[in-house]
């Protein structure tokens, strides 16, 4: 609900403070007097986009400030949150124009983006007039306004699962077909390689281990040769034999030196045993270097095959392995491809079946819907004066989406026979503003803490017809708000609570104002807007009756 709009400096109202309650409430004055213009201030406030000079002559920013009241589930509460805004229960909206043509925009003292504003509007203010093209009369809303008045939220929720469902089926198909194509292009490079790898069948760490025994047989001649050199030193003919003759000479002369030779001796008894052992492992290392005839180059052979399949792939001779087995995966799948295909296929039809089904449902719901709204529709045109009028819902089939597989418009015939088309095209001024009233009044179940303004909706009606018309809105506002600019005496008199807009000239300029009315002042105000300039005693009386027809009106339905 709307609390308050404050309004500085647009156009010719300099100060203005409104401030809005529950219910009916009905604003009248001449034309001219500038109730179009608290129009122009509200929209500006909300983001809508409208005329651009809204400051007022001489002055450098206009302003428009307003305040509502959101309960704790009100839809604009989702707004907020989701541009970082905390919970309220008081929604400020602030929003200056300066000369130059900067605009700029509060939410709650914080700075805002026109985009917020207006997202915010959609779920605050509903603007309906003979020319809103906002509301009623944009038939891209008319689905979900059919879908809001009697289509079970259960079902639309059903049909856009379904259709996502649809959605990640198809792509997976397509993503498998794509996959599956592109591998068969390169089928033949894939069983080339594979046979390739498969072939070589090359192990983690093998380059190292082959390039280091490369490098040990390279050096196997030189290392031969000083092997052959020590083994030499060690044997018979080198050092052992020298030892041995050592130990014979000493030997031979022990008994002379009465036991002085006896550690030399078995110094050199330990020395002929590690001389042993060292020509036991010189003889050991020279059996390694034994290599086979044609054994280096086989190493050298493979060294460079693995060196060169590596390059040939781009990847270091370590990775082969992991490659060959990543290569198989891949002609594996290409290979099972048909049975993944045919499995993919079935799950997509599946995902159809079930969004058809869904959409099916849904589609029912609303040509169901549709029939009770037409119904619904002719019992309110009526009283309307409209008895002849048809009012159509018409379901035509669209290409599927995540909303079903049908458009949704509201057509009119304003008589039997008469061809039927869109509302702003088929029925004239004062029967397009009985048609939105009528139709909003069915519609009015969906609405949720909107506050609704009709613009002079009552044109061009009169009599027992504008006295319909009142009754409608009266009952539009029960529990709800409702704002009405009128120029229909029988409106303004079942307002709960009324305004009068009127224009004054002050040191040659002109401004708006904009003042509640006492009982009292709502009785001039109705008779003069029953006789024009002169206000008569009959008119004062006919303005009475008015009044007090109001005070004993019924607010739960509206009647004939």
């Amino acid at each position: 609900m709307i609390l308050s709009l404050d309004i500085r400096d647009v156009l010719i109202i300099d100060r203005l403070e409104l401030r809005f309650q529950p219910g009916l409430n009905v604003l009248t004055g001449e034309t001219g007097a500038g109730k179009s213009i608290l129009l122009d201030s509200l929209g500006f406030v909300l983001g809508w986009r409208g005329r651009a000079d809204l400051v007022r002559q001489g002055a450098e920013q206009g302003e428009v400030i307003a305040e509502f009241a959101l309960g704790p589930d009100h839809p604009a509460q989702a707004v907020l949150q989701d541009a970082g805004y905390t919970p309220t229960a008081t929604l400020l909206l602030r929003r200056v124009n300066t000369r130059d043509g900067r605009k700029t925009a509060y939410v709650n003292d914080r700075r805002a983006t026109g985009e917020l504003l207006r997202a915010l509007s959609e779920v605050l203010v509903e603007l309906h007039g003979q020319q809103d093209d906002r509301g009623l009369l944009n038939p891209r809303g008319h689905r979900l306004l059919l879908d809001a008045y009697g289509v079970d939220d259960v079902l639309a929720a059903q049909t856009r699962a379904a259709w996502r469902g649809l959605r990640q089926a198809e792509k997976a198909h397509a993503e498998e077909i794509a996959r599956l194509d592109a591998m068969r292009a390169e089928e033949e490079f894939l069983r080339h390689a594979v046979a390739e790898l498969d072939a070589l069948a090359p192990e983690p760490g093998e380059e190292d281990a082959l390039d280091a025994r490369r490098r040990r047989m390279q050096a196997a001649e030189r290392l031969r040769a000083d092997v052959a050199r020590a083994h030499a030193a060690l044997s018979e003919d080198g050092a052992e034999r020298l030892l041995i003759d050592a130990v014979r000479w000493l030997e031979g002369a022990a008994d002379g030196f009465e036991g002085a030779l006896d550690a030399p001796l078995e110094a050199l008894g330990r020395a002929l045993d590690a001389l042993g052992e060292a020509q036991q492992g010189v003889e050991a290392a020279a059996e390694t270097l034994n290599i086979a005839p044609g054994e280096l180059e086989a190493v050298e052979d493979r060294l460079f095959a693995l060196r060169g399949l590596a390059r040939k792939h781009g990847v270091l001779p370590d990775d082969l392995a992991a490659l060959a087995q990543e290569l198989r995966d891949r002609l594996e799948r290409l290979d099972n491809g048909a049975r993944a295909l045919v499995d993919l296929a079935r799950a997509e039809a599946q995902a159809r079946a079930g969004y058809d089904a869904a959409a099916i449902a849904l589609r029912a719901a609303r040509e169901a819907a549709g029939g009770r709204l037409d119904a619904e529709m002719a019992q309110e045109l009526a009283p309307l004066k409209m008895e002849r009028a048809v009012f159509r819902t018409v379901i035509a089939p669209s290409d599927s989406g995540p909303e079903g597989t049908e458009t949704v418009s509201f057509e009119v015939a304003t008589n039997p026979g008469a061809p039927s088309g869109p509302l702003s095209r088929i029925a004239s001024g004062g029967e397009l503003s009985r048609f939105l009233l009528a139709l909003k009044v069915c519609l009015s179940r969906s609405t949720t803490g909107v506050t609704m303004i009709f613009d002079e909706i009552d044109r061009g009606v009169g009599g027992a017809t504008a006295d319909a018309v009142g009754r409608r809105l009266h009952a539009l506002a029960t529990g709800a708000q409702v704002l009405v600019v009128t120029h229909s005496p029988q409106v303004a008199a079942l307002g709960e609570h009324h305004w009068r807009v009127s224009k004054e000239t002050r040191q040659d300029m002109t401004l708006s104002r904009v003042v509640p009315l006492s009982a009292d002042q709502r009785i001039e105000e109705i008779a003069r807007m029953i006789s024009g300039d002169t206000i008569t005693d009959t008119a004062r009386a006919a303005a009475r009756d008015l009044l007090a027809a109001r005070a004993g009106l019924a607010a739960a339905l509206p009647t004939a």
